[in-house]
């Protein structure tokens, strides 16, 4: 037996967890035929004087864009009358103007079927394609754009990053040398001299225990600038 016809719903929230009780929630008045999903990843493609080609270098993944169709009809046919101008101002509302007290737009949390995403709305492209005898829509179409985005303890998690180009934070633990730490970040336990001088350390050989020991990038065994 089929449930009941589940529709594109966004939901608004002042803080980036987009937990508890959402401050609005917008559900679309009809679903999308389909959307389109954006993946992008970003190389630096510079290359070096004299050289035929470029080492590509990654940069990073950029947070994944979301573009649906929206459609706003206000003659009454398919849906109940709504007023189109009003609802486009409330979708807008909802998604992109300014939260007085954060002073940014608000947080989304936007579900369909098994698509859940956080997300801010990038932008809104409206044309509106009917009107009455007085020149007010009747009809519109949007073509809405959402850029995901992952707040940064979440992001770090999930990332895991342990490249040697950016700085990692580490607890001593029972066993551990400066050394030992050393050649887990950056593969060569003799960068352990400029790691002691980073933490202003006065006896690199007798480590406490839960101390909190901060690896800076490193490049040719010298700490960056």
């Amino acid at each position: 037996m089929f449930g009941e016809l589940k529709k594109l719903r966004i939901e608004a929230y002042d803080k980036i967890e987009c937990q508890g009780t959402p401050l609005y929630v917008f559900p679309v008045m009809f679903n999308p035929s389909g959307y389109t999903r954006k993946y992008e990843v970003e190389y630096d493609s510079d290359q070096g004087k004299g050289t035929t080609g470029s080492t590509q270098k990654f940069g990073r993944v950029k947070p994944q864009d979301y573009t649906f169709e929206l459609v706003f009809d206000g003659t009454g046919t398919c849906a109940p009358k709504i007023d189109v101008t009003a609802e486009i101002e409330t979708f807008l509302m909802v998604t992109g103007k300014m939260n007085g007290e954060k002073h940014r737009p608000h947080y989304l949390k936007l579900f369909w079927g098994s698509l859940v995403v956080k997300c801010v709305l990038k932008s809104a492209d409206i044309s509106y394609n009917l009107f009455n005898s007085y020149g007010l829509p009747l009809r519109a179409k949007m073509a809405a754009s959402f850029s995901e985005f992952v707040d940064d303890k979440l992001r770090t998690a999930e990332e895991g990053k342990k490249s040697p180009d950016l700085t990692h934070s580490r607890v001593v633990l029972p066993g551990d040398t400066l050394p030992l730490m050393a050649y887990r970040i950056y593969g060569d336990p003799s960068y352990y001299l400029e790691v002691a001088r980073f933490n202003a350390l006065t006896d690199f050989r007798n480590l406490t225990v839960g101390t909190s020991l901060q690896f800076p990038p490193l490049k040719n065994g010298k700490r960056e600038a």
